[in-house]
C-alpha cells in the first residue's frame, strides 16, 4: 500500500523537485551577481579600508539589515506587486524566484562581508605598500583569499533558499513546499509528507557534502 501511495505520486514529486531546483539555481545565480559586489562594497568603504566611505557604507549597511530583518514569508507576499511587474504573474516556480533572489542578495552580501573580514589585514597591507591599486587588491587579493569563506557562503545561502522556497509553496509558488502542502497538508497524508521531509533533508545533506569539498579544493592556505 506505501508503495502504491508513493508510485502514484511519483510524477507530481519530480515536477515539483524540478520547480525546486529551479527556483533555487536562478535565486542563486541573482544573489551571487548582486550579492557578491554588494558585499565588497560592505567590506572596501568600511573604516580605515580602501575606499573607506561612511555614507556608501551606512546606507548599503541599512539596505541589507532592511531587508534581512523582514521575515520572508511577509516579504514575499509584500513583493507580489514587484513580481508581477517583473514576470507578468504572481504564482509559479519563475515569480517565486524574485522574491527570493530579493531575500537572498543581502544574505548572502553579509556572509561575503565577514568572509572579507577574516583574511588577515596583514596580506592587504602587504599588497598595498608593493604599489597594488585597489582594484587590483580585490581581485588579485582580497577575494582569492576569501574564496573558501566565499563558497561556503554560497552552500549556506543555496540550502536557505531551499527552505525559503517550500515556504513559497503557500502563495503558489510551486515546488516540494506547494507539492507537501497540496497532496499531504490538506489531504491529510503522511505518508506524502514524510517523503517531501526525507527528500529535503537529502538534498540539503548533498549541498552541504559538495560545498564542503570544494571549499577544502580551492583552499590552499
Amino acid at each position: 500500500m506505501l508503495l502504491e501511495s508513493l508510485y502514484s505520486i511519483l510524477p507530481d514529486l519530480n515536477k515539483a523537485f524540478f520547480e525546486t531546483l529551479y527556483m533555487v539555481a536562478i535565486s542563486l545565480g541573482v544573489s551571487l551577481i548582486v550579492g557578491l559586489p554588494l558585499g565588497v562594497i560592505l567590506f572596501v568603504t568600511d573604516r580605515g579600508l580602501l575606499f573607506e566611505n561612511v555614507w556608501i557604507k551606512q546606507t548599503a549597511g541599512i539596505l541589507v539589515n532592511l531587508i534581512r530583518s523582514v521575515p520572508f514569508i511577509i516579504l514575499l507576499v509584500a513583493l507580489l506587486p514587484l513580481t508581477q511587474l517583473i514576470t507578468g504573474t504572481t504564482i509559479g516556480p519563475t515569480a517565486a524566484s524574485v522574491s527570493l533572489s530579493v531575500a537572498a542578495i543581502p544574505f548572502f552580501a553579509r556572509l561575503v562581508e565577514t568572509s572579507l573580514r577574516e583574511i588577515d589585514k596583514g596580506v592587504i597591507e602587504a599588497a598595498v605598500a608593493v604599489g597594488a591599486t585597489p582594484w587590483m587588491i580585490i581581485r588579485e587579493v582580497l577575494l582569492p583569499e576569501a574564496k573558501p569563506g566565499i563558497v561556503q557562503a554560497i552552500t549556506v545561502t543555496a540550502i536557505s533558499l531551499l527552505g525559503y522556497s517550500a515556504m513559497a509553496g503557500i502563495v503558489g509558488g510551486g515546488g516540494i513546499g506547494d507539492f507537501a502542502i497540496r497532496f499531504g497538508y490538506y489531504r491529510y497524508d503522511n505518508t506524502i509528507m514524510f517523503t517531501t521531509v526525507v527528500l529535503l533533508i537529502v538534498i540539503v545533506q548533498l549541498m552541504q557534502v559538495i560545498g564542503d569539498g570544494v571549499a577544502r579544493a580551492v583552499n590552499k592556505r
